[in-house]
């Protein structure tokens, strides 16, 4: 018996310890947002600068990965004004609902934040 009362505290304790990290770790909004903008950044010059044509980078008359840096504070603000967060105190779900306009695809994402790190689980287009 006092083996599993002890096992029993081990647990608790344990369990205790994690909750604690976790809640002290739980990311904050800003740190969700630096996180999308990297990566948006990352997705508009890996994926859509690549395959934007040199006649297009030439009317804009500026190379489209400068473009993309250039645009930084408008697509952090579009970020803080598309997310939704909800604070589950050990954690956080971060939705965001970027839709631009109607000539230009919306894409909805979905993330988890914990321990100071993100993970996307959900991103699709609409």
């Amino acid at each position: 018996m006092k083996l599993l009362t002890m096992m029993a505290l081990a647990i608790a304790t344990s369990i205790a310890v994690v909750g604690v990290a976790m809640s002290k770790t739980n990311p904050t909004s800003k740190e969700y947002e630096d996180y999308a903008v990297n990566q948006l950044t990352q997705y508009l010059k890996n994926d859509v600068c690549k395959k934007t044509s040199k006649l297009i980078e030439n009317l804009l008359n500026s190379r489209c990965d400068k473009l993309v840096d250039s645009t930084n504070p408008q697509m952090r603000d579009l970020i803080r004004t598309t997310t939704e967060r909800q604070d589950f105190l050990l954690f956080s779900v971060y939705r965001t609902d970027l839709t631009l306009g109607a000539w230009l695809p919306g894409y909805k994402f979905e993330t988890v934040g914990a321990f100071h790190n993100f993970y996307t689980y959900s991103a699709e287009q609409q």
